[in-house]
């Protein structure tokens, strides 16, 4: 399990996240919502220790990180297992989706342990995300939906436990979004954890096995999907109606 617990970060006076608990279990989806500037990506960054929190504890399967840590004790991402896809996707543009999705494994410290399968690891995942049509284009030729897709694609190239996903929808329409969908059910299934921030909700009741509401860096409510139909809240409340009010 990925698990936090009382998880803070401040950047001098500033605090970003304040005491936030939060899980994601394997062959689960949990999604964070909130508004702009709520701290979602923040969060997203502080669990795969990309920006370490200021406070508070991480448990990643059997590792525990604490924070504050020792200034003389180095802290290592837990890539690949937990992996992230960011919204900008930062996919090369010169090289093929085919060779993005293969780069990762000519990481030295994964030539090994992945040599003789890597191949097979690759096609597996491209047939399971219907990639065959496309895979050999550059980014530039294909769809967002498509793009996004082979970002997800070489996430999973390193078999990572956990998966979090930063606003992976926001430039899709309904299909595009619905075909997402089916694919983080299909991770599921597999066992892989995901974390997921999106400002959709109804993709997020939809997806969600559990999800987390915060607003300026605090957890306001958590639960399963009908908190969003039945918000406990006063806050919550509110902000379930202004987003169905603007659409």
């Amino acid at each position: 399990m990925l698990l936090a617990s009382n998880l803070s970060r401040n950047i001098e006076n500033l605090t970003l996240l304040s005491n936030i608990d939060i899980s994601v279990e394997p062959g689960s989806i949990t999604v964070v919502i909130g508004p702009s500037g709520s701290g979602k990506t923040t969060l997203l960054r502080a669990l795969s220790l990309l920006d370490l929190p200021s406070s508070g504890t991480i448990r990643i399967d059997d590792v525990v990180y604490s924070f504050p840590q020792d200034l003389e004790e180095e802290i290592i991402p837990p890539w690949p297992t937990v992996t992230v896809v960011f919204q900008q996707l930062f996919l090369w543009p010169h090289l093929t989706l085919r060779q993005n999705l293969t780069l990762p494994l000519k990481e030295k410290k994964f030539r090994h342990s992945h040599r003789g399968n890597g191949r097979n690891k690759v096609k597996e995942i491209i047939d399971k995300l219907d990639m065959g049509a496309f895979i050999d284009r550059y980014p530039n030729e294909v769809s967002i939906g498509q793009r996004q897709r082979a970002a997800i694609a070489r996430a999973l190239v390193l078999q990572p436990r956990y998966i979090l996903l930063d606003e992976i929808t926001s430039a899709l329409d309904v299909e595009q979004i619905a075909t997402v969908l089916t694919h983080l059910q299909l991770l599921r299934e597999q066992g892989i954890g995901i974390l997921l921030v999106t400002h959709l909700l109804g993709f997020a009741q939809r997806a969600a096995d559990r999800i987390l509401f915060i607003d300026k860096g605090k957890a306001i409510e958590s639960g399963g999907p009908e908190i969003l139909k039945k918000p406990q809240s006063t806050r919550l409340q509110q902000f379930v109606a202004t987003i169905y009010q603007a659409t």
